[in-house]
């Protein structure tokens, strides 16, 4: 991956002068310099399961006993896009984690996280409230590959196969309240095992996200617990993160252990932290500029060709609904 032109910002012109651009991992290294907490260190590596081959241990992919029997899943064929899957080995290597990692770097210091053993609680307002064991949830509903576009607020994007099942059936299974309105996610903290966690003083940890139930009941929200025909890796989520792909990357929470549903519009981690750059809906619009950067473009990885941005991400037409109910009082970011 050494010189590659994709993990550089570019315009039309070249790579974009700092002066003029500046991206959000730049801004947060600042912010933690100057409070004299950066990310130093990394735990002890630990040995990765002789079950897996020598490149899954590379991508940081890790055994589950049940993974050879679930994946790969067969793709769903009806989610189609009109660009080239992105190569796996960029996708597993060059992504945010702030967790581990404020660079794009996290695959270098996840070995020390444990995926497994793993639970999800959904909790709040719904009958039926449960801890899902990660076994139990993995066999819980068919798993399906699907191709989804991925926009991040930063203005890269990939193309990549998901796999996993729909939101919307973990929560109909819990039987929510009618009067849920909201769907709050929160990631896992575990600062042994996540030196972004552990030497990061300037966020709350843990992550937390949230969504209008009617966004998380669409069919296009997803639980992925898979990625390329394999587990998650580590530095993609696993076991399983959250994939709206409408909305910018990071309203898709990784390593999710707790699923909430209240009747109460839920606070964001972005949102919190710079309220003033980051919405709650974040949805991707070409025309809604970052106070830092515009939006009407966004750079392939690997070949980092420019293109236009598409609003939500290429899935307008697919979110009816969603106009004429969450959105239609205009709120979109």
């Amino acid at each position: 991956m050494l010189n590659n032109p994709s993990r550089q910002y570019w315009n039309d012109k070249g790579i974009t002068p700092e002066s003029h651009y500046l991206n959000r991992r730049q801004f947060i290294r600042q912010v933690a310099a100057a409070s004299g907490a950066g990310i130093a260190g990394i735990a002890t590596a630990q040995h990765l399961s002789a079950e897996l081959s020598d490149k899954d241990k590379m991508y940081h992919i890790p055994y589950h006993p049940l993974s050879e029997k679930l994946y790969p899943a067969k793709r769903n064929t009806a989610y189609k896009v009109d660009r080239k899957l992105t190569p796996k080995d960029e996708v597993f290597t060059y992504n945010n984690f702030y967790e581990f990692s404020l660079d794009k770097d996290p695959h270098k210091y996840v070995e020390p996280f444990k995926p497994f053993p793993w639970e999800l609680e959904v909790t709040g307002m719904c009958g039926k409230p449960k801890k899902w064991d990660i076994d139990e949830l993995l066999t819980a509903f068919p798993l399906e590959e699907r191709v989804y576009r991925f926009r991040c607020v930063e203005t890269w994007a990939m193309t990549v196969p998901w796999t996993g099942f729909p939101l919307k059936l973990l929560i109909e299974k819990c039987e929510p309240d009618a009067k849920a309105k909201y769907v709050r996610f929160v990631s896992f903290n575990r600062p042994e095992q996540a030196v972004g966690q552990r030497d990061t003083s300037v966020y709350s940890w843990p992550y937390y996200e949230g969504v209008h139930l009617e966004e998380a009941m669409h069919p296009l929200a997803f639980v992925a617990t898979g990625l390329y025909g394999k587990q998650l890796p580590k530095q993609s989520g696993a076991p399983l993160r959250m994939v709206f792909p409408w909305k910018y990357g990071y309203k898709g929470p990784k390593s999710v252990v707790k699923i909430e549903l209240t009747d109460e519009r839920p606070h964001t981690f972005w949102n919190d932290a710079m309220s003033a750059e980051y919405g709650y809906f974040s949805n991707v619009d070409p025309g809604k500029p970052h106070p830092r950067w515009s939006q009407s473009t966004e750079r392939l990885l690997v070949t980092g060709q420019r293109v236009p941005t598409r609003l939500y991400n290429g899935y307008e037409d697919q979110l009816e609904g969603l106009h004429k109910t969450v959105y239609k009082q205009g709120n979109v970011h």
